[in-house]
């Protein structure tokens, strides 16, 4: 018996999970198209680290997303990358680095599978996914056809993209990353304070590739953002709440001290602002390790921005911590804070 809470990072739910494993990606277009005629309720995972499940389960089918292969090609100066979606993301950090590529190094230790990374459009110091992402290879659900799609078709942005807003889609199969191919030279521009700081550099000045993923390695190790089997900490989904977007003229409103950050132009002009939510949660009284009586989660004792699962926590106790905490900041700043993880059969 394989349960949710095996499947997850956050490691919740003992309810069992009915398995569909394929073995190949012929497998899993097969085993895809089958769910999609069923028309019944399934879920798709990965490396399940942006899942949160019921303690009741999913009423369906699991599809589980384990193919692997790689494919490097060179192009013009760059390397092209091409990864099955059941590759590690970690693991292809990881051998870019080794090969001495660029452009992803910034994004080390986020854990999941490749084929996540655009539905989410992955980000952290500084670098996105959308950076370097050229194309996935999406398996339509409706027509059954297999075609690459462009980035730029794909609605790219924080923390979103055309693949989780809409519910049918399809399914990622691959994907494919432009890097910049440097050896033993410096990589990508460091662009994010606190690793630039890290690194004792200053921002945009360029540093060896494996430096800055290992200096990214120990600042997530830092938040309990490393998957690390003896530190509860990391039993989370990561960052439980996105940085929320809100005009300018609304940020001005906070109080000085609050990070806000310039994030482009709304549908109507107007400029906008993104805040940080670990701030906003910090500063509305919600401390780190803080837990409601008699709860198995608790806030990080590391970093507030993450809700984990520290002392055999259920679902239903992780949703009511974030409910607290997003009362709690709409409450004093009135700003309703977003779940970043897929929630299923869960509200908050």
């Amino acid at each position: 018996m394989t349960t949710f809470a095996q499947l997850t990072t956050t490691a919740v739910s003992d309810a069992e999970a009915d398995l569909v494993v394929p073995e190949s990606r012929e497998a899993l277009i097969d085993a895809y198209l089958e769910l999609v005629d069923e028309r019944e309720p399934f879920l798709i995972i990965g490396g399940g680290s942006n899942t949160i499940v019921s303690d009741d389960g999913f009423p369906g089918r699991v599809l589980k997303i384990e193919t692997r292969g790689l494919e490097f090609e060179d192009a013009d100066g760059h390397v092209l990358v091409r990864a099955e979606a059941g590759e590690s993301w970690p693991g292809l950090v990881d051998r870019a680095v080794f090969e001495g590529l660029s452009g992803i190094e910034a994004l080390a230790g986020i854990p999941g599978s490749v084929g996540a990374t655009p539905v989410q459009n992955i980000g952290a110091y500084g670098q996105e996914l959308s950076d370097v992402l050229t194309r996935v290879e999406l398996l339509d659900a409706d027509t059954g056809a297999v075609e690459w799609v462009d980035a730029a078709d794909l609605g790219l942005g924080y923390r979103t993209s055309v693949l989780k807003r809409r519910e049918r889609v399809g399914l990622v199969l691959r994907v494919e990353l432009r890097l910049t191919r440097v050896g033993d030279g410096a990589g990508a521009p460091v662009q994010y304070a606190q690793l630039a700081k890290a690194l004792g550099v200053e921002i945009g000045d360029r540093v060896d590739v494996a430096a800055q993923r290992d200096a990214v390695l120990r600042l997530r190790a830092t938040k309990g953002m490393v998957l690390d089997a003896s530190d509860p900490d990391t039993r989370s989904s990561g960052s439980f709440f996105v940085n929320p977007i809100v005009r300018h003229d609304f940020a001005r409103e906070l109080p000085s001290e609050a990070p806000r950050f310039p994030a482009g132009e709304g549908e109507d002009g107007e400029p906008l602002s993104k805040l940080s939510a670990a701030w906003l949660i910090d500063h509305a009284g919600v401390k780190r390790g803080f837990a409601l009586p008699g709860s198995g989660a608790a806030i990080s004792s590391k970093h507030t921005l993450a809700i984990t699962n520290h002392d055999g926590a259920t679902a239903q106790d992780i949703v009511e911590l974030a409910r607290f905490v997003r009362a709690r900041v709409q409450q004093e700043f009135g700003v309703v804070l977003i779940p970043e993880p897929n929630l299923i059969g869960l509200e908050i």
